[in-house]
Formats: C-alpha cells, sequence, structure tokens
C-alpha cells in the first residue's frame, strides 16, 4: 500500500455465500474522518500497544491523559486551557452546549440556518438541517441566522467586507428581536468552515463582527471544529484561526482519533468552573489518548498541515480550471483540504442540480473507484474532505476523473472532438503516469515526498 488515503474493502463477508474467492477493492475516499490516513501504521501501532497495557484507568488520572491534553493545548491560545474528552462529536457539542448554558445561565442558542451539529436530542434542536424535516420544528430557544454564503446567498454581488457587514446586521436583526420578546442568547453555536453547509467560506472579517455582537449581549461563541480541526483548513490548525478570533468554546471529534472514537471540549478556566464536577468513564482513557497522541505525533512528522496547504492549492486551481470548462459547475470554494464543488443546472440561475450532483458522484465512484459526498441545503454540493495524506498525485488523479464524469454527465451531446481536458490529460485515464506527472515540475507548490511502500503494522520505527 504505497498511499495510506488508499482504503482496502475485503468482501468476504457477503461474498462467501456465493463464492470462495475475497474480492478486494482499492478505493480512494475523498470524504473521511480518519485524518492521517486509513489505519496508519504508526496510529495504529500505539492503540495496540496500549490496549495491551491498560484499557480504562477509570477514577485516575493516568500519564497518557497528562501527556495528551498538554498536547493538544500546545496548540490552542492560551485562555483556552481546560480539556474534557470524550468519545464523539456530538458528545462534545452536548457538553459545549451545556457548558455555555451553566456559565451564562441562560438558554438561547444562535445558529446558521441549515446547521448540523449532532444526533442527540440538545443537538436536533439547534440544527435546523434537522428539525425542518422533523414534527416539532423550530424551538422556541432557537434563533435562526442566514449562512454567509456569498455565492447563493443574498448579498452574493457585494464586495467580502460589504456582505460580512450586511449579513451581520441581519444577524444583529435575528437577535435583537429575541432580545426584545424577552430572551437571552447563551451562545453562538457554528462552524467557521461551514462544512455542513456545503463548505461555506465566510468573508475573513465575518466572524470578529458576529462574536462582537453576540459578547456584547452576554452570549459565548462556540466553534464546532469537529469536522475542521488539527490543520484540514490549510496553515493553521483550527478553522476559526483564519478569522482572527479566540472562542470560548472549541469542539472537535472526527479527526481526533483517526476513526477511533475520541473528541474534546476545550474552553476558559472561567466557563469550565460554571460548570462544576463533569465524569465520562471512557472519555480519555488511556488507549483513545495513545491514539490521540500518535495522531499528533504523524501530523507534526509528515508535516500534513502544510501538505494541506500545498496540495489544497493544487486541487483547488485544478477545480478551478474544470469550472472554466463545465456550464455545471457554478462554484467552486473551500480551504486546504475541505473543498466543495457547487453544482448547477446553469451558471446564470445558480439554480441547484440536486441529481446531476448524484450521478457525477455515483459514476466517479463506479469508474474510477473514489468516493464523494454530496452536501448543503439542495443537496447538489460535492464536498472534498479527503484524509490529509492526500498527496499531488492524488489531487491530479481526482481532477481526471470528475473532468471524465462531468465531461460525460454535462456535456454528453456535444462532440468529443470539441472537448479538450484543461489540464491536457486523457479523458480515458484514471491514474496519471509518471511520464504525464512530470509535465507538472514547473509548479510552484508541491506536496510532501510518498511515503514508502509498507507491508504490514510491523514496518513502524
Amino acid at each position: 500500500m504505497i498511499y495510506p488515503c488508499l482504503i482496502y474493502f475485503s468482501f468476504t463477508s457477503c461474498l462467501i455465500e456465493f463464492s470462495c474467492v475475497i474480492l478486494a477493492i482499492v478505493t480512494h475516499t475523498c470524504f473521511h474522518p480518519s485524518a492521517v490516513g486509513h489505519c496508519h501504521p504508526q496510529v495504529v501501532a500505539a492503540g495496540k500497544n496500549q490496549m495491551a497495557t491498560l484499557v480504562t484507568a477509570q477514577g485516575f488520572i493516568n500519564d497518557s491523559l497528562t501527556k495528551y491534553v498538554k498536547e493538544l493545548t500546545s496548540h490552542l491560545p492560551d485562555t483556552l486551557n481546560v480539556v474534557y474528552l470524550v468519545n464523539s462529536g456530538s458528545e462534545a457539542n452536548d457538553l459545549a452546549l451545556r457548558l455555555a448554558r451553566s456559565h451564562t445561565s441562560h438558554k438561547d442558542v444562535v445558529v446558521f440556518d441549515e446547521a448540523y451539529h449532532g444526533n442527540l436530542g440538545n443537538l436536533i434542536d439547534i440544527s435546523p438541517k434537522m428539525f425542518k424535516r422533523m414534527p416539532q420544528g423550530k424551538k422556541d430557544f432557537v434563533h435562526v441566522i442566514p449562512c454567509p454564503d456569498t455565492y447563493r446567498g443574498p448579498h452574493r454581488d457585494d464586495s467580502p467586507g460589504a456582505a460580512a457587514e450586511k449579513y451581520v446586521m441581519e444577524a444583529e436583526r435575528v437577535v435583537m428581536q429575541a432580545i426584545q420578546n424577552n430572551r437571552k442568547i447563551s451562545c453562538l453555536f457554528t462552524e467557521c468552515v461551514v462544512v455542513n453547509c456545503g463548505v461555506i467560506v465566510p468573508p475573513r472579517n465575518y466572524f470578529s463582527l458576529l462574536y462582537n455582537l453576540i459578547r456584547e449581549v452576554g452570549g459565548v461563541c462556540v466553534a464546532d471544529e469537529v469536522q475542521t480541526a488539527l490543520g484540514r483548513t490549510g496553515e493553521c490548525f483550527w478553522a476559526f484561526e483564519h478569522y482572527g478570533v479566540v472562542p470560548d468554546i472549541v469542539t472537535t471529534g472526527k479527526p481526533l482519533g483517526n476513526g477511533y472514537p475520541m473528541a474534546a471540549v476545550i474552553t476558559t478556566r472561567e466557563i469550565s468552573e460554571s460548570l462544576g464536577e463533569y465524569y465520562s468513564t471512557f472519555g480519555g482513557n488511556p488507549v483513545a489518548c495513545a491514539v490521540g497522541m500518535a495522531v499528533l505525533d504523524v501530523i507534526e512528522n509528515e508535516k500534513l498541515v502544510q501538505s494541506a496547504k500545498a496540495v489544497g492549492k493544487t486541487l483547488l486551481e485544478n477545480l478551478q480550471l474544470l469550472k472554466t470548462k463545465h456550464e455545471c459547475v457554478g462554484d467552486v470554494r473551500g480551504m486546504g483540504l475541505c473543498l466543495a464543488l457547487d453544482i448547477v443546472q446553469d451558471k446564470a440561475s445558480r439554480k441547484p442540480a440536486r441529481e446531476l450532483a448524484q450521478t457525477i458522484v455515483h459514476r466517479v465512484k463506479e469508474d474510477h473507484h473514489t468516493l464523494l459526498q454530496v452536501q448543503g441545503p439542495g443537496h447538489n454540493i460535492i464536498t472534498i474532505t479527503p484524509p490529509m495524506c492526500f498527496t499531488q498525485l492524488n489531487a491530479r488523479s481526482l481532477t481526471t476523473a470528475l473532468d471524465e464524469a462531468l465531461t460525460a454527465c454535462c456535456l454528453r451531446n456535444q462532440h468529443s472532438d470539441l472537448m479538450s481536458h484543461p489540464l491536457g490529460l486523457e479523458r480515458n485515464q484514471a491514474v496519471l503516469s509518471l511520464e504525464e506527472l512530470e509535465r507538472f515540475d514547473e509548479e510552484e507548490v508541491t506536496g510532501p515526498e510518498p511515503k514508502r511502500p509498507r507491508t504490514s503494522y510491523d514496518d513502524v520505527d
């Protein structure tokens, strides 16, 4: 296995009734909770060794917990120095909501329209994506503000700075209306790069203005980093850092354990003291901490934050070329290895093309064994959030696969001899050859060198 963002699926269980043959399929995954790659040997070894030593230390502080918390907080602002370790992103967000309400003694929450923050009851209540489709609808303590979408939103034609101010003014109207109705705001609960709404990247001055608004009315600001933490957005370790703000509470989940159940809530000493005693049987267990420490080590040693920036830059540029070529690609956006293609009926109307997006994703899976995901309110936004070990070669192969699928799905009525790939690649080729890869040697930004092949988990220093 050369690239750890490849997954080897064994279908023995579903085929054994029909055949004695084991079928293996190699699949690229471009959405994945494994931050450093599927079954990274160093992470697996750390978990295996700790599991053979001590699995749980219920009621006791252990060395692995102390070391992990110290390492995690070293990547955060000094004021965020209290860590609660839990088992999932939903559990982390639920605890963050509890912290905010305990600290402010208020209940009301401000969220983005179409946001999603988890599958527990309290989180369904503050997730418009979910409660809009449920009988109970929106609760009185939830206040929904527009997602700062500069492509399809109402302020699409404004400059980024002006759009930010207008979106915050709309948020202010919602908040002030709540206060006039004798409601008290406990917190703002948002992602900074809004993945669940289709990788919406707000203008750079948006959160500084919005955080000021919430704090002026007595609320605290919660940053949901369940999908964007640990450098996925490139350059910065946390998405909120791109906006020059410091949240009062930060949550994260998926990337911490590279697929192992692990999540965290990080907050200030003042807010944590308002909660009182908190206890979790499995949160912060020795195995989770060993796995979490290995993930942080891999990110640092393999320079995956820098790689996410470099590879993401290449991929974003290539996706922009696809946007120029294909009428159905309305927008390309994102940061680092958190990107999206907005599939539309046509560029003028910007109307979501839901069925077309699903068809493209299906064709990429069938023809190129590559998994993509569709998100957004219109179910038309193809999101690309691969493991951070995604390489330049992987990025170019994905671009080729997307170009083939887009050509087949969007331009099938045009003559093939009028079509040309913007990158000079043959459309029938799923993976670039080394000879074709040499054409790109002149690029200014390059990713890390490919890892040497590993044949077993024992091949770890």
